[in-house]
């Protein structure tokens, strides 16, 4: 058993993880603006940086794992805020969390989106990956707030793929898991959405499996990248869709 941290832990994907872990025994920390052990708005560099010191003081030197949830959905219209929230909020966490991950042989697991390989603007994903955070939410400004929102996730995801290497050899195994639709109160808002509604009534019908994802679905994943069963993975984007990516995306895997 050991202390897990969870940003976005308050809600949908987030609390469901946490409750997931909870039931294996472990010890679980939330990072959220809100209903959070430890509130922190990773919106913000300093956000994150108190974030960073709040994690490690709490866990006393002790951390078996971090999942980085927390995330905004393409329905919110304000570009920069996703940008901020989705790559920053996440990389900055981890990266902050560095050797106290390395100390403990930790694992990290990104909550990415099965939107990630969508076209977006290329010179967006770049200037994330560059870490020039001012450049890259004026880029999103200029954007459409969908390739925003899939550009963040697939910069991400690149990310933990170009870091999966240097990461792993100091122990710490990083993945990523990457939802389609799941019924949550964010993808509600978006079903409730005038502009996206009725695409994505049309989107969850076209999904496979027959029904969208649940909470808990992405929980199970989680867990299991998480924990010693999935030792010898590391550097994987899992899709966890009901099979959209495959019916999207056949000739790439």
């Amino acid at each position: 058993m050991g202390t897990y941290v969870i940003t976005g832990g308050a809600s949908g994907i987030g609390a469901a993880i946490r409750s997931q872990l909870l039931s294996e025994g472990h010890k679980v920390l939330v990072v959220d603006l809100q209903q959070a052990d430890i509130v922190a708005d990773l919106a913000t560099a300093a956000g994150r940086t108190e974030a960073v010191a709040a994690i490690a003081d709490a866990t006393s030197g002790e951390l078996a794992g971090l999942v980085a949830c927390a995330g905004i959905g393409s329905h919110i219209p304000n570009r920069e805020l996703i940008t901020a929230v989705n790559f920053f909020g996440a990389v900055e966490v981890v990266e902050g969390l560095r050797q106290l991950l390395a100390d403990n042989r930790a694992s990290v697991l990104l909550v990415s989106s099965n939107s990630a390989p969508m076209p977006t603007n290329p010179e967006f994903v770049k200037t994330l990956l560059s870490g020039d955070e001012a450049a890259a939410c004026a880029i999103a400004t200029t954007m459409e707030p969908q390739p925003v929102y899939s550009g963040s996730k697939q910069a991400l995801t690149k990310w933990m793929r170009h870091n999966t290497q240097a990461y792993a050899t100091q122990g710490i195994r990083m993945n990523a898991i990457g939802p389609g639709y799941t019924k949550t109160p964010l993808s509600a808002a978006v079903e409730d959405n005038p502009q996206y509604g009725e695409a994505i009534k049309q989107f969850i019908a076209s999904i496979p499996i027959g029904r969208p994802g649940l909470p808990q679905d992405m929980a199970d994943a989680a867990s299991f990248l998480l924990g010693d069963k999935a030792g010898f993975i590391c550097g994987a984007m899992l899709f966890v869709d009901g099979g959209h990516d495959a019916m999207l995306r056949p000739e790439q895997f």
